[in-house]
């Protein structure tokens, strides 16, 4: 399960503070770095350049450089280097196969990193936030029946780092003993939490997630005001579209450079609203050992229909989708799964929202970036 929605959501409850917490714009600009600058680089470079080269150049280059320096200037061969890469491309109408490989019981961890940074803008007010999450996941293939495997997940580790308009909350599973916050125990929660998802691996397509109920039941128990927000965002569909765009990223069959494949995916988070995202994947070939595969993506942003009481706040209008969404995989086809991904997402729009009949309107602008890496031991074991 793709976890960074999940923080994304409790980010959006920052939304019934922004009134209250709207700061006045500060910004100081450089003054002395643009005035030194042009001081010293005239003065000095005019004086010794004519003093030196003139002199000392002349006499040793008659004697080494006519016949040497033909020579040793091939040796610069490092700028040209980088046009040697393009030898590890395959041929023209080669192809190669990308599809997950998985071997029961051999785990393999993905750690996965997201950076979300937000301006709002609130009754002409400029309101900062910005989240850092880091996850390490397990993944244990447990059974395969014909094309069919059940994998297990597990949240091995959780950092998370917010800051909402001056106000931050920090966690780190591994620093138990650290300073505590109003989430700390759902966020606690999350660590050593257990998914089990069944793989339609020849279409790469979840059929089922199982173990939904004991993991709501669990976070649901260390914050219990959150139950009637996690019963309408954690349903098995959520779970689904959250989990499956980690398998798609490939196709399960042979490509050639320049093919391309799609996936559209509709992630519903009750009264918070719906993301519909549409992924548009293209193999551009060898990158070294890896085969790259490029990512253009579009997303748009849907209000949720009703507060239901599972929210402080309602999200009444919204025009909010991306301005750009491009990233990378980098495919280990020896080992069957992802190496590396990154991915960038910037979003832009406004939002009207009713906290208790009043109504504000909020402008987002909104950059996340995300890299996923995965290993074969567990990171910093």
């Amino acid at each position: 399960m793709n976890l960074r929605w999940l923080p994304a959501a409790l980010l959006g409850l920052g939304i019934v503070w922004l009134p209250a917490m709207a700061q006045e714009k500060a910004a100081e600009k450089p003054k002395d770095t643009p005035k030194e600058a042009p001081k010293d680089a005239p003065k000095d470079t005019p004086k010794e350049a004519p003093k030196d080269a003139p002199k000392d150049t002349p006499k040793e280059a008659p004697k080494d450089a006519p016949k040497e320096a033909p020579k040793d200037a091939p040796k610069v061969a490092p700028k040209d280097a980088p046009k040697e890469a393009p030898k590890t491309a395959p041929a023209a109408g080669a192809k190669v196969k990308l599809a997950w490989t998985f071997t029961k019981d051999k785990t393999f961890y993905q750690t996965m990193t997201t950076t979300t940074k937000q301006e709002l803008v609130v009754q002409g007010n400029k309101v900062n936030q910005e989240q850092k999450q880091a996850f390490v996941f397990a993944w244990t293939p447990i059974k395969q029946e014909g094309d069919t495997w059940t994998l297990k997940q597990k949240i091995e580790s959780v950092e998370m780092a917010i800051d909402i308009g001056g106000t931050k909350i920090e966690y780190n599973s591994k620093n138990a003993a650290g300073p505590g916050n109003p989430l700390s125990e759902f966020f606690k929660a999350l660590v050593g939490a257990e998914f089990t998802v069944v793989l339609d691996a020849k279409e790469n397509k979840i059929i089922k997630v199982l173990d939904r109920e004991e993991f709501v039941k669990k976070l649901v128990n260390a914050n219990p005001a959150m139950q009637p927000l996690l019963s309408g965002i954690l349903d098995e569909k959520a779970f689904i579209d959250m989990s499956e765009p980690t398998f798609r990223v490939v196709p399960n069959k042979e490509v050639a450079v320049g093919d391309t494949w799609e996936l559209k995916n509709t992630l519903k988070l009750g009264p918070i609203g719906s993301y519909v995202s549409e992924y548009k994947y293209t193999y551009s070939g060898k990158a070294d050992a890896l085969d790259k595969i490029s990512i253009a993506a579009t997303l748009k942003y849907e209000p949720g229909s009703s507060s239901s009481g599972a929210l402080p706040f309602k999200i009444e209008k919204a025009t909010l989708e991306s301005t750009k969404a491009t990233g990378e995989v980098l495919f280990d086809t020896a080992k069957g799964r992802p190496s590396k991904s990154s991915m960038l997402m910037e979003v832009k729009g406004n939002l009207t929202i009713d906290i208790s009949g009043s109504k504000t309107p909020v402008e987002l602008t909104q950059s996340q970036t995300t890299t996923t890496e995965t290993s074969d031991t567990k990171p910093g074991a």
